[in-house]
């Protein structure tokens, strides 16, 4: 602990022989000459998460319990009288803190009744934000206790935030919710502190004072955890999920969390025919599956779910993003009842340029091999049209869906008559002048330069708003956007689908590496490397037994377009090191991905900035 508060109203004190506690310099033994080291990347934090183990037993739980007396009224960053806390880990008391604060404001004549709290008494205290370093500092890595504890929290939040310190965010224990959940009626008549003092005769009596209050609480927090036994609470994780309002189905399917390990990977929840009724994904199964059974979980769905189950299946991966691969394909093999999203990828369209002298836009569910200009995957057919909608204002492409002949002459539609369309079905414009004007513009943007196709709606978008036409504006700049949003994301899935092999490493979090190699946009093997280990041979052997993955059509040839975007999202991280790679990872210099901005403004519904973009 660091150096207390010098005042003479604040007493800190610490128990002898803490475990854990060490006053000998720490030294670091040098590393051997040739040992393999891993590096981090510049700039990266590479700390892990604090905080208190949720799977932590109680007996060696650290439990700070805290009493405030205040002013009364809101929490606003002040009106903190008085702080008591005590620091007891295994029925031992650690250490005390205990302070007079002086809040900066009258105190209200009923608060000093029934506190004895007078205002003669604060004014030598010292003010909230000096006590806070110190308070802040004992109740680090432990979980906060108290009575009624919103009322507590909500105050040292707000005088946190107002004084400019960060909240640890600690776990918190009420000890009136858990006496609700374990004492019943006709134990106790309520679950104030004086009656619950009194039912486990505390040796401290609460006296709205904050010391004795807290010395009172931990008596009463001793008293309610002798009792979690029968309830089969015996971790701090599960005493703070106990002490929630639970369904009685979460309470009864409790069980189905047991046993499940924690590490990352993909769990399964199973019907009594074994059917698969919900599968989801985390860097912790254990964890993840209890939390279906806290009063976190309110989803009306999730609750149908849990009355079905009867089982969990856990599949266990070497790193969250082999689990978040194998979830996806899970959910598009099986469909879920109650998984909501990635089912049935088999039911992604495509926008395609047909095979004739006159081609036009076509949507389809598949494309052929002798497919060679498309736009896609989409993931609707309304996305599909709306970005063929964004071509045919940009570039002359017909509409009709005629099969037009280069002998016959067919009767033109209105479109013609507007201006709209060249008419190639009376023969107006040849085919080779039909393709450099209305063709060519969509294969340039799907597959390398989207920058006529661009110019144009752009140009349309800055007419409309200059005539005043602002819905009409506000259409074709939607139709801007599902354009580019399409060729981004069509370029950047080929720019990774077709590299055959790629290998990637990123370091893992408790040392090591986490790696994964990719062949043409799917996951074919996945590990991770010891700490201290060269990753290079953990890389040979995922090679060896990796999945056989050729080569296909297509932007994703071999995966669902989702299981590639997570792949990429995976990659383009900072900490990700490309290690081996079979072809170079490229996308064009003036491809789709330079409108970038532009697609945002769009997105975001900024007509009158599009124009600006123009070059």
């Amino acid at each position: 602990m660091s150096e207390p508060i010098s005042h003479p109203s604040l007493v800190v004190t610490a128990g002898a022989g803490v475990p854990g506690v060490s006053d000998r310099p720490v030294t670091v033994p040098p590393v051997a000459p040739g040992e393999y080291v891993q590096q981090t990347l510049a700039g990266l934090d590479p700390t892990t998460g604090g905080g208190v183990d949720p799977a932590l037993p109680l007996y060696a739980t650290t439990f700070v319990v805290v009493d405030l007396e205040t002013t009364g009224g809101a929490p606003d960053g002040g009106g903190i009288t008085e702080i008591g806390a005590v620091k007891v880990r295994g029925g031992e008391e650690l250490g005390v803190l205990a302070t007079l604060v002086n809040p900066g404001v009258p105190i209200p004549p009923f608060i000093t009744v029934l506190t004895g709290i007078t205002q003669a008494m604060l004014v030598p205290a010292p003010p909230i934000e000096q006590v806070l370093p110190s308070l802040l500092e004992f109740v680090s890595d432990a979980v906060l206790v108290a009575h009624n504890a919103p009322y507590d929290v909500g105050f040292l939040k707000a005088a946190c935030a107002k004084h400019g310190y960060r909240w640890p965010n600690p776990r918190v224990l009420d000890t009136a919710a858990l006496a609700r959940r374990v004492l019943t009626r006709d134990e106790v008549p309520n679950r104030k502190l004086g009656t619950l003092a009194a039912y486990f005769r505390t040796a401290t009596r609460p006296t709205h004072r904050a010391l004795d209050d807290a010395k009172a609480t931990v008596d009463v927090l001793h008293g309610l955890i002798a009792r979690l036994g029968g309830h089969r609470v015996d971790t701090v994780g599960e005493a703070i999920d106990f002490a929630r309002a639970v369904t009685p189905t979460q309470r009864r399917k409790r069980h189905l969390a047991e046993g499940l390990p924690k590490v990352p990977g993909v769990y399964i929840f199973r019907a009594d025919d074994d059917r698969p009724l919900y599968v989801g994904t985390s860097g912790d199964i254990a964890t993840r599956v209890r939390s279906y059974f806290t009063a976190a979980e309110k989803r009306a769905r999730m609750s149908e779910m849990l009355a079905a189950a009867e089982r969990v299946e856990a599949v266990e991966c070497a790193h969250p993003l082999e689990a978040e691969i194998r979830e996806l394909r899970l959910i598009a093999a099986h469909a879920p009842p109650y998984n909501r999203r990635s089912k049935f990828p088999e039911r992604m369209v495509w926008l395609k340029l047909t095979d004739e002298a006159y081609p036009r836009l076509s949507v389809v569910r598949a494309l052929s091999v002798t497919d060679t200009a498309y736009l896609g995957p989409f993931r609707s057919k309304q996305a599909a049209e709306l970005a063929a909608a964004g071509f045919h204002d940009a570039v002359p492409l017909r509409q009709c869906t005629h099969r037009l002949s280069l002998r016959t002459v067919t009767p033109a539609c209105a479109l013609a008559e507007l201006g709209r369309c060249p008419a190639p079905c009376e023969h107006r414009i040849t085919p080779e002048e039909y393709d450099h004007h209305a063709a060519a513009p969509f294969r340039t943007a799907t597959t390398s330069d989207p920058q006529v196709v661009v110019d144009a709606l752009l140009a349309r978008i800055e007419a409309l708003s200059a005539a005043q036409r602002y819905e009409e504006a506000a259409v074709v700049r939607s139709r801007l956007a599902a354009v580019l949003r399409a060729t981004v994301r069509m370029q950047r899935l080929a720019a990774l689908t077709r590299i055959a092999e790629l290998a990637a490493a990123r370091p893992a979090a408790g040392g090591g590496w986490e790696l994964a190699l990719v062949r043409h946009g799917r996951l074919a093997g996945a590990g991770v490397s010891p700490p201290g280990v060269h990753p290079r041979p953990t890389i040979a052997a995922i090679r060896a037994t990796a999945e056989t993955v050729p080569p296909g059509h297509g932007p994703v040839p071999r995966a669902s377009a989702e299981e590639t975007e997570r792949i990429l999202s995976w990659l383009e991280r900072p900490e990700t090191r490309l290690v081996e790679m079979s072809a170079e990872w490229s996308s064009p210099v003036s491809g789709a991905a330079r409108f970038r901005d532009l697609l945002a403004k769009a997105e975001n519904g900024r007509s009158h900035q599009l124009s600006t973009e123009r070059s």
